[in-house]
C-alpha cells in the first residue's frame, strides 16, 4: 500500500488543457472517488496515475517514488476499466494467473494467489468456467480479482460499475468496498455516478472542466457545497437568485427576505440553495416554527416509493422542490395539486454561492 501524491498534475493535448494543476493527497489505505461529468478530467487523472497517458506537467509519487514518467509495468498499480477484457478462451483461474505468468511468479505461488483472489472476490467456486458462462456482476469481480492478485501498491477503478444494472452495481460496490478495507487498498475509483461515489469513498473528488471543485468526505460534499456546480452536481437542489440585504438576510429576485446563517453567507453572494428535504409543508392553518416561511401552491406531486417529491410554487412566483418521507405517512393526509400550504426551512438550511 502506499500514499500518492499528486502535485500541480496537467495534461494538454495541443492547445487544450484536460486537466489543470490538479494537486492532491491519498493517504495510505485511503478509498477515493473522482466524481464529475463525462469530459471534465478524471478519466485522464486516473490514466496518468496509471501511467497510461503522460503528464504535461506536474508530478506524480506513490510513497517516496517518483512515478511520473514510469511505464505502467514499473508502478504497482492494479487497473480495472468499464470493459471487463477477459480472455475469452481461458477459465476464470486463467484468467486471474495471467498478469502472475508474465512476471514470472512460480507455479506454486500462482496458484495460491489465484485462490486467495478468487475466494476474496466469492468466486473461489467458478474458478474452471469460461467468462460467457458468467453474469457480468461475476465477470467484474474477475476482473478485480485480476487486479490484486499480484498485490498492487494501489487500485485504480475506471467506472467498473458502469455495465452492470441497478441492482448487480449495488451488490458490486457493496464487495468492492469490503474487498478495499480487508486488504487495506489505496484505493482511486473514477465515476460520474453520485450515489457510487458517496457509497464507496472515504473522500471524493468533484472535478469540473478539468479543475477541481472541492474534495471533501460525501457528508461535507452533500451538505456544505464550494460552489454552485457541486450544489448542482450533487443530488438536488433549489436554487434563489438575488442579494445580501444584510449580514444574515437574503432578498430573492422574486422579492421574499430570507434568513441565512453567517456560515452560509459569502460576501457579494448572488446565490442560495437548499436541499428538497430540508423544507418541509405545512397547512396554512398550522402554526409553524421555522426561520423561512412561504405561502405556496402545490403544483405537481410524485410518488418516488421512500419519499414523495412535491412541485410548489410561491405567491411571489418562486418554485420549490419538497421532498418528504414516505415512512409512516398515508398518502391520503399528503398535499395533493391545488392546495395551499406554507414551505418553510431553517436559515442553517441555506447554502450561499
Amino acid at each position: 500500500m502506499s500514499k500518492i501524491t499528486l502535485r500541480d498534475l496537467t495534461k494538454r493535448y495541443g492547445s487544450l488543457t484536460t486537466v489543470d494543476k490538479v494537486s492532491l493527497e491519498i493517504a495510505q489505505g485511503e478509498f477515493i472517488a473522482f466524481l464529475g461529468p463525462s469530459g471534465c478530467g478524471k478519466t485522464t487523472t486516473l490514466r496518468m496515475i496509471a501511467g497510461l497517458a503522460f503528464a504535461s506537467e506536474g508530478s506524480i509519487h506513490f510513497g517516496d517514488r517518483d512515478v511520473t514518467v514510469l511505464p505502467p509495468y514499473l508502478r504497482d498499480a492494479g487497473l480495472v476499466f468499464q470493459g471487463y477484457a477477459l480472455f475469452p478462451h481461458m477459465s476464470v483461474a486463467q484468467n486471474v494467473a495471467f498478469g502472475l505468468e508474465m512476471r514470472k511468479v512460480g507455479r506454486e505461488e500462482t496458484q495460491a494467489r489465484v485462490i486467495e483472489a478468487l475466494s476474496l472476490v466469492k468466486l473461489d467456486h467458478l474458478a474452471d468456467r469460461l467468462p460467457k458462462q458468467l453474469s457480468g456482476g461475476q465477470q467484474q469481480r474477475v476482473a478485480l480479482a485480476r487486479a490484486i492478485v499480484y498485490q498492487p501498491e494501489v487500485l485504480l477503478l475506471d467506472e467498473p460499475l458502469s455495465a452492470l444494472d441497478a441492482r448487480l452495481r449495488h451488490e458490486v460496490r457493496t464487495d468492492l468496498r469490503r474487498l478495499q478495507s480487508k486488504l487495506g487498498l489505496t484505493t482511486i475509483f473514477v465515476t460520474h455516478d453520485q450515489d457510487e461515489a458517496m457509497s464507496v469513498a472515504d473522500r471524493i473528488v468533484v472535478m469540473s472542466a478539468g479543475k477541481v471543485e472541492q474534495i471533501g468526505t460525501p457528508h461535507e460534499i452533500y451538505e456544505a457545497p464550494a460552489s454552485r456546480f457541486v450544489a448542482e452536481f450533487i443530488g438536488l437542489a433549489n436554487f434563489m437568485e438575488g442579494d445580501l440585504a444584510a449580514p444574515d438576510r437574503f432578498r430573492a429576485s422574486s422579492g421574499e427576505t430570507l434568513t441565512i446563517t453567517a456560515d452560509a453567507r459569502r460576501a457579494g453572494a448572488s446565490t442560495i440553495a437548499i436541499r428538497p428535504e430540508r423544507i418541509s409543508l405545512h397547512r396554512p392553518a398550522v402554526a409553524v416554527l421555522a426561520d423561512n416561511q412561504m405561502a405556496a401552491t402545490v403544483e405537481a406531486v410524485s410518488y418516488r416509493g421512500a419519499l414523495t417529491e412535491f412541485i410548489v410554487r410561491s405567491d411571489a412566483g418562486q418554485r420549490l422542490i419538497a421532498h418528504k418521507q414516505n415512512q409512516d405517512i398515508a398518502q391520503s393526509e399528503l398535499p395533493r395539486p391545488g392546495d395551499r400550504v406554507v414551505a418553510a426551512w431553517s436559515a442553517a438550511a441555506t447554502r450561499a454561492f
